[in-house]
């Protein structure tokens, strides 16, 4: 099996690829050669945000690597705190300048809520989010978006654009790894005809000190950051581990294994971990 050619197809025909690199706390200087190794080992899929501060990076390294252009699917991610149509058009133009590409094959709204509200507030923003939500709709019908998508939207947040918009999300990115796996959402998600993005696969790398992944990962005779990046594959999700060690690419992709149903099913059942440091972040449970 070649991870690599492995894809999905959003609702508009749009091919997205099922294994991505992550560019998350990868610092602008440095993410134009991570971005580049990951290409030339066979990485179609590039995932950056404006809130990673990388974008222009990011930007350098798809359009100096060995592969056209076109055949790299890159997604960025509209700011949490923009709940509105003049800043997230203008947003989705800086973003295009900073990464000098003349379009994105997908941007998403990074969050239903502003990240200083997530865990806080029972606000989920429908008006705003909505807003944002017809900027990306007309940067799609204007050819600068090939698809659009959101992240860590709930069935509220979902629902409220399938019903007073005109396009259904066409991804719903959430976080998704062993011992935290939102199997409702999943498969409401799916049902909708919305393809699931599972970003931090290997739990910000909480899940090598877990003794019962290691344990299974052993019985598989793979590591600890495979079992779990194979078992969001296996939950039919496009996988988005971050790195920016080839090492660590290459090893990310190796997932020429299947864990059986029974050992998933153990899996879903993984006690919670403990995210450590990582945990003051809202998507781990924080508040900023």
């Amino acid at each position: 099996m070649n991870v690599f050619e492995e894809s999905y197809k959003l609702s508009n025909g749009v091919k997205i690829p099922k294994l991505a690199l992550g560019t998350w706390e990868i610092d602008d200087d440095q993410v134009a050669d991570a971005v580049r190794s990951a290409i030339e080992m066979g990485y179609r899929h590039i995932d950056t945000a404006q809130a990673y501060a990388n974008e222009r990076g990011v930007g350098e390294g798809v359009r100096t690597a060995s592969v056209p252009r076109e055949e790299i699917f890159v997604n960025s991610k509209i700011a949490a705190e923009i709940k509105n149509y003049d800043d997230a058009k203008k947003s989705i133009d800086e973003t295009l300048n900073k990464m000098g590409l003349d379009y994105l094959d997908m941007m998403i709204i990074h969050n239903p809520q502003p990240w200083a509200e997530v865990n806080q507030s029972d606000d989920r923003h429908f008006e705003g989010n909505l807003e944002v939500w017809r900027a990306l709709e007309d940067a799609m019908h204007e050819g600068k978006l090939r698809a659009i998508g959101v992240s860590s939207f709930q069935k509220e947040d979902l629902d409220n654009l399938i019903k007073n918009s005109d396009t259904k999300p066409m991804v719903n990115q959430i976080l998704s790894h062993i011992a935290a796996t939102p199997m409702d959402l999943i498969n409401y998600s799916h049902e909708n005809g919305i393809v699931v993005e599972a970003f931090s696969p290997i739990a910000h790398g909480q899940a090598l000190r877990s003794e019962a992944i290691q344990k299974m990962a052993a019985k598989y005779n793979v590591s600890a950051p495979q079992l779990s990046i194979r078992y969001d594959w296996q939950l039919d999700t496009v996988v988005l581990p971050k790195t920016s060690n080839p090492e660590h690419m290459k090893s990310n992709a190796e997932l020429d294994f299947v864990i059986s149903d029974e050992d998933m099913e153990i899996l879903k059942q993984v006690k919670p971990l403990d995210y450590g440091d990582a945990s003051v972040f809202p998507v781990f449970g924080g508040k900023m």
